[in-house]
């Protein structure tokens, strides 16, 4: 495997309406693993949920927003949605420009950029629980009690990133997929009417879908705190990403999974740069002796320290998509400093 050594990405969100501004700051600032940035702000078919619900036949799409509309699913676009699945039918499931301008405009800037420092190309999509949580219907119910439509969803999406591997394939480059789920920060509460049995096979389902076509390293974002046993114990999941500046404490607490994720190649990505407490008063070299701290605990509970260091990414502890523009652009940079500074210890 790569030494990746603290190289940084981001999560997906970027705060911006423009979205040349928002490419700008990612190739300046992440130009080891660029992403595509997702721009809630720009439009409301941007938000993560709906940013992924194209030719899903439950799911009706307006200027109001994303609802979930079983009834008109059964007349006949159920049929029609599995018959493009048995077909693999890619392009059926693309994401269009108007649900994701930053994806497409990240293509061409891909295309006339020189590319030497990108070491790989990385893409997301929601995941299964968090997309299914977000969708009631008319009674108020959630997508994820119904287990007809919650399969169907979970198998639109494994299509939505095969479409974007597909894609992205041309630049040469290895590819990083996140599956991003901050639903499951409230797993094991009474808000989340899922156990963790449905949890670990569906993200393995999921998973397991995109692998079989594409060799692609599968990260799984979660910026709540959670069991985090349930990602290492999902034999197809490469990368865990969590919020390290909030819940380091309480992450490595799972140090025993932890050790045999990364003894079968896992990558931990701490996200250590704030975004929601992000004051500004934040410097590299704070950031990057609590980032060792934590890897000091666990090299203590017994964990190897040359997998910890080698198998290492850094990113933001959360999307940026809710912020103000300006600190979206002090937290990248912030973030690539931080980088620099763990990679030169």
């Amino acid at each position: 495997m790569q030494e990746l050594r603290a190289l940084a990405t981001g999560v997906g969100s970027m705060p911006q309406k423009d979205t040349n501004h928002a490419l700008d700051l990612i190739f300046k600032y992440l130009n080891h693993i660029p992403f595509w940035p997702q721009l809630p702000k720009r439009n409301i078919r941007e938000g993560m949920v709906a940013q992924f619900s194209e030719n899903l036949p439950f799911l009706k799409m307006d200027d109001n927003g994303l609802r979930f509309s079983p009834s008109e699913a059964k007349e006949g676009g159920m049929e029609t949605f599995y018959g493009h699945l048995i077909d693999n039918d890619l392009d059926y499931f693309k994401i269009s420009e108007e649900f994701a301008l930053g994806l497409h405009e990240f293509y061409k800037r891909l295309e006339s950029s020189d590319l030497k420092a990108v070491d790989f190309i990385k893409f997301q999509v929601t995941g299964p629980f968090t997309f299914a949580a977000g969708l009631k219907d008319q009674k108020g119910l959630s997508l994820l009690h119904d287990s007809v439509f919650m399969q169907a969803a979970l198998k639109g999406l494994v299509m939505k990133a095969l479409w974007q591997a597909k894609l992205f394939k041309k630049f040469a480059k290895k590819m990083i997929l996140f599956v991003d789920e901050p639903f499951l920060g409230c797993f094991g509460s009474a808000f989340t009417p899922i156990n963790r049995e449905d949890v670990v096979r569906g993200l393995t389902e999921l998973s397991a879908g995109i692998k079989q076509s594409e060799d692609i390293l599968i990260g799984v974002h979660c910026c709540g705190n959670t069991d985090w046993s349930i990602f290492t114990d999902v034999p197809v999941i490469d990368i865990i990403n969590f919020d390290a500046f909030s819940f380091q404490e309480r992450f490595v607490l799972y140090a025993q999974n932890l050790a045999q994720f990364l003894k079968k190649g896992g990558i931990v990505c701490w996200g250590i740069v704030p975004t929601q407490e992000f004051s500004g008063n934040e410097t590299a070299d704070l950031l990057a002796g609590k980032l060792m701290e934590g890897i000091g605990t666990l090299i203590k509970k017994g964990v190897d320290k040359d997998l910890l260091l080698k198998q290492m990414l850094v990113s933001p502890s959360c999307g940026l998509g809710s912020l103000v523009a300006g600190d979206s652009e002090k937290i990248l940079r912030l973030l690539s400093e931080t980088s620099s500074f763990i990679r030169n210890i």
